[in-house]
């Protein structure tokens, strides 16, 4: 009796084997609702294979964050950065000791300061270096930077000197034409490690790439979507940091959900405003990287722009908060770039000038005072 139950079953195991695969062979479903899901799409000649080799530059929060990603994908990681006590934490005991020491990394990232040994392999270059030293990071590592290589960037911000974003950086440095995508989204880097449902965007100029990277970082806790407008990511993904400052000195200074809401209502407003006059999609501003990120950073207790601007409420210097810091704020230097760009396109932004101001040393209580008296006006 044993013996024939398990022949049958065995018949049965094959023969749900045997439908499954007739119908995996099958064509897509031609139905409006296959059309419309993003999954189904084939994708056209790919430029990425799973589980190549990755190379993310930097060893901060999010670089160690999408660090873990990929590797949880397959593929061998390789953190590349200057600081060799970190680079040894993770070679010798997988963890982050200086931002996450209680949490073990997988086994197939390793890290080097050795510049040759990090690009020799690499088939993906991951971007995690702040907006402002960026410039001169890439002259200086270019000459390891094969031109076939696609870099995903992860900085968020506008250079100063220059009033470029990531996208013209990259351009300038690596010419027009290198391969470059921009990862976006509200995402704190250790809910990333701990595997929380988390929605991104990537942006590029290539639809192929975007598709790749999409394909490959999506998983059981990750969901990625892909758009082509890199100036509406870039612009949201920058702008968000200095109205997240404007947030946390509402909080330090004892304001409540009033105030917090009227901030990002209407830092929402002129970042849509400077983003449409740069050339961006409107929709992309209520998106993930948009309204999403916005609301993560203005809201969530991990923000450093937000922290940063908490300590400024309750009456503390910039410069000994950015002294304190671990990482950089990069809603301070990118406050100062936003006022130049909404002189250079002639958008007015009230908040975001407040923002500069406040944080060049004008009373925080003085600006609110100039805002609440603004001209009335439509929404």
């Amino acid at each position: 009796l044993l013996r024939r139950r398990h022949h049958c079953g065995y018949r049965f195991g094959l023969l749900v084997a045997r439908r499954f695969l007739m119908s995996a062979a099958k064509p897509p479903s031609s139905s409006p609702e296959a059309k419309s899901d993003d999954s189904s799409a084939s994708l056209p000649t790919r430029i990425l294979r799973k589980n190549v080799p990755v190379t993310v530059l930097g060893g901060g929060t999010f670089a160690t964050a999408l660090a873990t990603v990929f590797a949880r994908q397959g593929s061998k990681v390789t953190m590349y950065m200057r600081n060799a006590d970190t680079v040894r934490s993770i070679n010798e005991e997988s963890r982050n000791a200086k931002y996450f020491p209680k949490l073990l990394l997988p086994r197939n990232i390793v890290a080097t300061v050795d510049p040759e040994l990090a690009f020799r392999d690499a088939k993906m270059l991951v971007h995690a270096i702040p907006v402002q030293p960026s410039p001169e990071y890439l002259e200086r590592h270019k000459k390891y930077i094969r031109a076939d290589v696609p870099i995903i960037s992860l900085s968020k911000g506008v250079h100063l000197k220059t009033l470029r974003f990531m996208v013209d950086v990259f351009g300038d440095v690596l010419g027009a034409k290198h391969p470059c995508a921009f990862l976006s989204g509200p995402s704190f880097a250790k809910e990333l490690i701990t595997e929380q449902p988390t929605g991104l965007v990537v942006a590029s100029d290539s639809v192929d790439l975007a598709m790749d990277i999409q394909e490959f970082l999506s998983g059981r806790a990750l969901r990625v979507y892909r758009t082509s407008d890199v100036v509406g990511v870039e612009v949201g993904g920058a702008l968000k940091n200095p109205i997240a400052i404007a947030a946390g000195i509402a909080d330090g200074m004892g304001f409540g959900y009033n105030t917090a809401a009227l901030i990002v209502t209407r830092g929402c407003a002129e970042i849509r405003r400077l983003a449409l006059a740069m050339g961006s999609d409107e929709l992309t501003l209520a998106g993930l990287s948009g309204i999403g990120d916005l609301m993560l950073t203005c809201f969530g207790p991990a923000s450093r722009n937000r922290s940063l601007g908490v300590r400024i409420g309750k009456g503390e210097k910039l410069d000994d908060i950015v002294a304190s810091m671990n990482e950089v704020a990069e809603g301070v230097p990118t406050a100062g770039a936003v006022v130049q760009l909404a002189d250079k396109y002639e958008v007015d932004m009230p908040l975001a000038r407040a923002i500069y101001e406040i944080l060049h040393g004008d009373p925080p209580r003085e600006k609110i005072r100039e805002l609440m008296g603004l001209p009335l006006s439509e929404e």
